[in-house]
């Protein structure tokens, strides 16, 4: 007796046993695969004076930086672009490269032939980059950048264009159809031979008036170029993003509120790392 209970006992351990198994490869199959890793987004300051106060991290760009958290996993750095400060990096920010000293501070960094080699390397491998002027008198450094983004076929001009809510046209490329609370800065031109087919996104469209300010001339605003197997936007303003921007405050006394500024960011910063979303067939 003692054994036969113990034969049943066997069978029936050996049924929990198998259904177990089945239950936990359903479960396993059932649950939720792993979160892809996000891309990271760099936004460097190493071509930023020590001292100066416009667009820090934990500043006028905190807002910005922490809403592109849910896109992407931020670093903040300022030491110089190598292949080592690169490494894992799929867009880099550089906001108002400046020009001078701030007080006593040492002077900034200015473009250098190395940063050339670097950045022209880290783009054309499938790096994504993105830089932004300013209007001139907001210490932006314009003469060394534009060595650096001659060879992507852009650049960077003396022409100014003031504030207005631009609403882009809706065959736009990335950005088309959204509305852009624009502050100032000096226009970008396209070198159309440069090797990346660098391209106009968005521009000056004088139909649409002023909310500030008096100069507005035809030209580009926003600009891409594809060198190498990466991505390049020049932007020619900093402070649309910036936390009063997006909020709609406004920057100078005048305010736009009625704006779609982080949106235009967002896209921007994900066509650059190449994560923007697939369209559907």
């Amino acid at each position: 007796m003692t054994q036969r209970f113990a034969r049943i006992g066997a069978r029936l351990l050996a049924v929990w046993s198998a259904g177990m198994t089945v239950w936990t490869a359903a479960a396993a199959d059932s649950a939720p695969a792993p979160a892809a890793p996000k891309p990271v987004l760099l936004y460097s300051r190493c071509f930023n004076a020590v001292g100066e106060t416009r667009y820090l991290p934990d500043g006028s760009y905190k807002d910005v930086l922490e809403k592109l958290g849910k896109d992407f996993e931020v670093r903040v750095g300022s030491t110089p672009l190598t292949r080592d400060t690169l490494k894992g990096v799929a867009v880099v920010l550089v906001a108002n490269p400046n020009d001078v000293a701030v007080g006593t501070n040492a002077a900034p960094r200015h473009v250098v032939a190395a940063d050339i080699l670097e950045l022209r390397r880290y783009v054309n491998e499938g790096g994504g980059f993105i830089v932004m002027g300013n209007q001139e008198n907001h210490n932006v450094e314009v003469k060394h950048m534009n060595s650096l983004l001659s060879a992507f076929g852009l650049g960077f001009t003396n022409a100014y264009t003031d504030v207005k809510r631009l609403v882009l046209p809706k065959d736009a490329p990335i950005v088309g159809g959204l509305a852009w609370a624009y502050y100032s800065g000096n226009q970008v031109l396209l070198r159309t031979n440069a090797p990346g087919r660098p391209r106009a996104v968005a521009l000056n469209d004088l139909s649409q008036k002023l909310a500030g300010g008096t100069r507005d001339v035809a030209g580009v605003l926003l600009a891409v170029s594809e060198p190498g197997r990466g991505r390049v936007v020049a932007v020619t303003d900093s402070g649309w993003i910036s936390n009063d921007a997006l909020s709609g405050k406004g920057i100078g006394g005048v305010a736009i509120e009625k704006h779609d500024n982080f949106e235009i960011f967002r896209r921007l910063a994900l066509w650059a790392a190449k994560a923007e979303p697939k369209r559907p067939e």
